[in-house]
């Protein structure tokens, strides 16, 4: 009736937006932003060198040859190092221990940031107190120091890298889970499920956590970036992965001292890690665009 007093007929489906057109619509936003595109084509194209890296390369990242800091031919693509090895297989083989770091210490971080700040944020009281005086102690310490302290008292080690990685990034996500949490739990819809006798359980999966994991992932692709960035400087200082393993801040550490006779051994690890980042900055910044209404013109 509406339509027609305003001289227009309006079907009921032109008004209604469904789940499915809101994830058209932001498919739509993200295929059309220039730097999500291309964040996600380098995320995309690091992802497949880590998968096929056996295919692309004949040389194991272990290898030795005789030709002993070799500049870059079409034998060997990038170089080799002092040992022989060529560095195009070692930095191939990189990407999957970088990619594999940066995943599990950043799904770590994720999990027990994201549950404590649900605690925190949705309970409140000495709860929320105890939980936000532990964030602030982790992040009154610079994260890197923080991440040296906890492999110097574990043990240098790729697994004891990646624990220090997740610790140090815990609060991160606790404290945006915890706000996004106390946000939507004064919603009115929160209030109704409460007066209809919902359980705490039933109101946190099905109403505060599917209303809250956007900034998280959001947060998760950036944190990933910062990720490769710590594993890459807790190997450069000997906390990381240890030899023969590939791992792109090793290779720097163990080049820094051929900058001058052989600058190829430093400068691919570094462009890997520089690319790396990149990729995933651009990202999560294309995600956050697309997501956060407040960045929207």
């Amino acid at each position: 009736m509406v339509g027609s007093i305003l001289g227009f007929n309006m079907k009921r489906s032109e008004f209604m937006t469904t789940p499915t057109t809101t994830r058209a619509i932001m498919g739509k936003q993200f295929l059309s932003h220039r730097s999500a595109m291309i964040g996600a084509m380098i995320v995309t194209l690091f992802l497949l060198l880590a998968i096929s890296a056996p295919l692309i390369t004949p040389y194991d990242y272990t290898e030795r040859s005789p030709d002993l800091l070799t500049a870059p031919s079409a034998q060997h693509w990038f170089g080799t190092d002092e040992m022989g090895r060529d560095i195009f297989t070692r930095v191939i083989y990189g990407t999957r221990i970088s990619l594999w770091v940066g995943f599990f210490a950043i799904s770590g971080s994720i999990l027990v940031g994201s549950l404590l700040g649900l605690i925190a944020g949705y309970y409140g009281g000495i709860r929320d107190t105890f939980i936000s005086r532990l964030f602030d102690i982790l992040l009154a310490f610079p994260s890197i120091l923080l991440a040296i302290s906890i492999v110097a008292m574990l043990g240098p080690g790729l697994n004891h890298a990646l624990l220090a990685i997740a610790i140090i990034n815990i609060p991160t996500f606790g404290r945006l889970m915890r706000a996004r949490v106390i946000s939507v739990k004064t919603e009115d819809y929160i209030a109704a499920a409460r007066a209809i006798g919902m359980k705490d359980a039933r109101i946190i999966m099905r109403h505060i956590l599917p209303n809250s994991w956007t900034p998280i992932l959001v947060q998760g692709t950036l944190g990933f970036a910062t990720a490769v960035i710590e594993a890459a400087a807790l190997g450069f200082l000997g906390l990381g992965a240890e030899p023969p393993a590939p791992e792109w801040g090793t290779m720097l550490s163990d080049a820094r001292q051929y900058i001058q006779l052989a600058p190829w051994t430093m400068i691919f690890p570094g462009v890997a890690i520089m690319l790396t980042v990149l990729g995933f900055n651009l990202l999560g910044d294309g995600l956050r665009d697309i997501y956060d209404p407040k960045m929207k013109v």
